[in-house]
């Protein structure tokens, strides 16, 4: 059966979940994967039927091998790119790592080269400019009382009439 034209008109994003995981320091947990070219966070794609916090949660454990709690919603980001289309970015608060879940962690050997904690500074060295602002923008909104909304890992202007 064809799509209706308002059908045909709405979006249909693919969805992706991350999360972000601190040291004592307030540095962020990023990961090299094997098949880019920059660091990521641990997350991934949100499967059919599957809550962008399930996948979260479900994507650290796949790509680090634990399962610590994963808390708040901390920035939801609307990045559409060319090749993919629509997109919508969901990043979730991991709370400090503890020494038991940083001894713990096993790297999915064909996904991910090796993991390190980096400064603001040094999220912006290691990975693509609208990823760096993305995190950098929800970590920061860890201290706040309320999610942040993003477009290209930007506060977008206010455009109330």
């Amino acid at each position: 059966m064809a799509p209706t034209e308002q059908e045909a008109r709405m979006a249909h994003p693919r969805m992706a979940a991350g999360a972000l995981f601190f040291d004592a320091a307030g540095r962020v947990l990023m990961v090299e994967p094997t098949y880019k070219d920059y660091w990521e966070i641990p997350g991934g794609y949100v499967e059919t039927g599957e809550s962008p916090l399930h996948a979260a949660v479900r994507e650290v454990q796949e790509e680090l091998g634990i399962t610590p709690p994963v808390g708040r919603l901390l920035a939801v980001d609307w990045a559409p790119n060319e090749a993919e289309g629509d997109k919508v970015l969901y990043l979730f608060d991991g709370g400090q790592l503890s020494q038991d879940d940083l001894a713990s962690i096993s790297l999915q050997p064909d996904e991910l080269k090796s993991l390190a904690f980096f400064t603001p500074e040094q999220i912006s060295e290691h990975t693509i400019p609208r990823l760096a602002r993305r995190v950098i923008a929800a970590a920061e909104a860890k201290t706040g009382s309320a999610p942040v909304y993003l477009e290209h890992g930007q506060k977008p202007e206010n455009r109330a009439a």
